[in-house]
């Protein structure tokens, strides 16, 4: 997992991001948009109005729902004293609720269940794939003890630092090469 900003920086990098974000994706949206609607000859002034439009609005709506969620991330984070994805999930289900409060009660519950699930769901993936990475990096360190261990019993039975496999493979680049001192070389 990805080490993140302590909280009062965490809101305006939030922020900030969920604006790049909603105004890089609104740009390149609204350009296809305005270069499709736009009349023939006028196709590339139509996009770039398109964006200088609507792409800035885009871009506030995603910094709206960033910072919102966010705060209320980092109120979790104050009041429960842990870090962990109850945090994420009900900050998503509080910021649906909220941002959708103006259409009425059952609107905003309905957004806000729809926040929480989305935001449940990218947890549980970020959750599973850490786990499968933990999980590789285990196996893969136990692989290189195993390596190791296999190694030094070469050492102390008086055998060369080298599996047959190595061996054979140092042969074949020394035929290419055409020497012996490229064979016992470690590069």
């Amino acid at each position: 997992m990805a080490q993140r900003e302590p909280c009062p920086e965490r809101f305006f990098d939030d922020l900030g991001g969920a604006f790049a974000m909603g105004g890089v994706g609104g740009a390149i949206f609204y350009f296809l948009k305005g270069f499709y609607n736009a009349p023939s000859r006028e196709r590339f002034k139509g996009a770039m109005t398109a964006v200088k439009l609507r792409a800035p609005i885009l871009g506030g709506s995603f910094a709206l729902w960033g910072g919102l969620f966010s705060t209320f991330d980092c109120f979790l984070l104050w009041y429960r004293q842990s870090d962990d994805p109850i945090n994420a999930i009900v900050s998503g289900f509080a910021t649906g609720g909220i941002l959708a409060l103006r259409s009425g009660f059952s609107i905003a519950w309905r957004n806000a269940v729809a926040g929480g699930v989305i935001l449940g769901i990218i947890e549980g993936v970020n959750l599973a794939y850490t786990s499968m990475m933990v999980k590789q990096g285990m196996l893969m360190m136990q692989e290189m003890q195993k390596m190791q261990v296999e190694r030094q019993k070469r050492i102390m039975k008086g055998l060369p630092d080298f599996t047959p496999e190595e061996i054979e493979e140092k042969m074949r680049q020394t035929q290419s090469k055409g020497g012996l001192s490229a064979m016992f070389s470690r590069g």
